[in-house]
């Protein structure tokens, strides 16, 4: 098992690490829209919330020499089930077919006051 760290997404906010490498998979944990460059949300809404949690996702892949095309799994939490359409339309601007497959549903409440929060799986 291997910690994946990259300056190019925020750092973890707690105790677990951006991603883990086993074997051929890549587990990243799940990205907040926070840029890191800031420390802060893009400013708009859950379209430029979740191009961010892609953007820093996308980061920690590169990382690792991968990108997006090596997901095969996403998880999309969201803190209002309406944000589901603009969250679709950015998410789509990131991934082509074969899609990875996904889940994504509307949670109580999100770190930081987050709108949207992005895991995934990766195969290398």
């Amino acid at each position: 098992m291997k910690a994946l760290n990259t300056d190019k997404a925020p750092a973890a906010i707690g105790p677990y690490s951006q991603a883990i490498r086993t074997g051929n998979l890549v587990f990243v944990s799940g990205q907040l829209p926070i840029d890191p460059a800031t420390g802060a949300f893009p400013e708009g809404g859950i379209k430029e919330q979740t191009n961010q949690s892609l953007l820093n996702a996308r980061a920690i892949l590169q990382s690792e020499g991968l990108d997006l095309c090596n997901v095969v799994k996403t998880t999309v939490f969201l803190s209002e089930i309406s944000n589901f359409g603009p969250m679709n339309e950015v998410y789509a601007e990131f991934f082509t077919a074969p899609y990875p497959a996904r889940c994504a549903f509307a949670v109580k409440d999100l770190p930081k006051g987050a709108l949207v929060e992005i895991e995934l799986i990766a195969e290398a």
